[in-house]
């Protein structure tokens, strides 16, 4: 089964795009999850939300809509994961009023940390049982198998990252289930992906498993776009996907 979705939703050149041009800002959540079932929030990366933010968007958002949430830079990109304690507490504290609609956590690291699998091993360490962890490494001295079997060991995904219409990360299979994010493509308009490379991610998704699959390519809707036929051509090729734009 796939969940599909796109890194954020408040895009003003969404606007005649997935919002209708006259419904105002503040509604704008409400009608995203008629056209997607999970979103990325990738603003939690740049500034932790309230608790009150987290337990808004869980009453705003229908039955079974999964959100997925960025790990604070302060954790990853200040503290590069030393003493994650405090900022895991922290983040789960607030996050954790989205109940069960938090969906992964995603660890997105910086180019220039290489690889600690001691440090990543203790910070997953942090996480319960029931919150679910992606990572998305980008320096390439994480590429090992010890770095692998970190993963493995906590149920972490590897987080399979695309940009150019290619793979930046190996395709390891990490956990039960899967992460994926789109972040640039090769077609025209920039930064739209081709059919060719859309179709060629969806042979790469095992059927069996559960993915969160979202396109942070958001500039002039070019993500939503890519989405619809996204989810077109994995329904062909077997795939459940939940919901996805018309």
């Amino acid at each position: 089964m796939i969940h599909l979705g796109t890194s954020g939703w408040q895009y003003r050149d969404w606007r005649g795009r997935l919002y209708p041009e006259k419904l105002p800002q503040r509604l704008w959540l409400e009608h995203y999850v008629t056209a997607f079932d999970t979103v990325e929030v990738n603003n939690a990366f740049y500034r932790l939300p309230e608790r009150a933010t987290f337990a808004a968007w869980r009453e705003r958002t229908p039955p079974g809509f999964v959100v997925a949430v960025k790990m604070s830079r302060y954790l990853t990109h200040i503290k590069r994961l030393r003493e994650p304690d405090e900022p895991v507490r922290r983040f789960l504290d607030r996050a954790g009023a989205l109940g069960d609609k938090l969906g992964p956590v995603l660890l997105q690291l910086p180019p220039t940390l290489k690889a600690d699998p001691a440090a990543l091993d203790a910070t997953l360490a942090l996480f319960p049982a029931g919150v679910r962890v992606a990572v998305e490494p980008r320096h390439p001295t994480w590429w090992t198998g010890e770095v692998r079997a970190v993963l493995e060991r906590r149920a972490a995904a590897l987080c399979w990252a695309d940009r150019c219409g290619r793979p930046i990360t190996p395709l390891w299979r990490t956990a039960p289930w899967g992460y994926l994010r789109l972040h640039e493509g090769r077609a025209k308009p920039w930064p739209r992906y081709g059919r060719q490379a859309l179709d060629t991610w969806a042979a790469r998704l095992d059927p069996a498993a559960e993915t969160f699959v979202y396109f942070n390519n958001d500039p002039g809707g070019a993500a939503v776009t890519d989405a619809a036929s996204f989810a077109s051509l994995a329904r062909r090729r077997g795939h459940t996907v939940t919901r996805s734009p018309g």
